[in-house]
């Protein structure tokens, strides 16, 4: 019994462990990049982006097709999530202006040339 203390315990400080490397300082994916690399890359790719038939047309377009399918799977995604992931398909392929005062100011923080394209 007390060997698989031990086992459950090693295998808890190493599971620790490696989650702590993407919360140390110099690990720079974003969220919202991340949870589209994790969530979303299976049946996206760049193609999708580009489509002449697009369903985002603008940033909040943008995001409401964010908030549609991460429902849609069952994410749960929260408001910030949501908006970090449409942040990161805003700076990476669409470029829309955002209109939200907040959605704004932290596009322009994260993507300071993404208005000008």
């Amino acid at each position: 019994m007390l060997r698989v203390k031990k086992l459950v315990m090693i295998v808890c400080l190493l599971w620790t462990a490696g989650t702590l490397a993407y919360a140390a300082p110099g690990y720079s994916q974003p969220l919202g990049e991340s949870l589209y690399s994790t969530h979303c890359i299976a049946c996206h790719n760049k193609v999708i982006h580009w489509r002449e038939k697009r369903l985002a047309t603008d940033w909040h377009s943008l995001k409401s097709q964010v908030r549609h399918w991460q429902s849609n799977i069952g994410l749960s995604w929260s408001e910030d999530e949501i908006t970090d992931v449409t942040r990161h398909l805003n700076g990476a392929y669409y470029h829309f202006p955002a209109n939200d005062k907040q959605d704004l100011t932290e596009s322009n923080l994260l993507y300071p040339n993404a208005s000008s394209r």
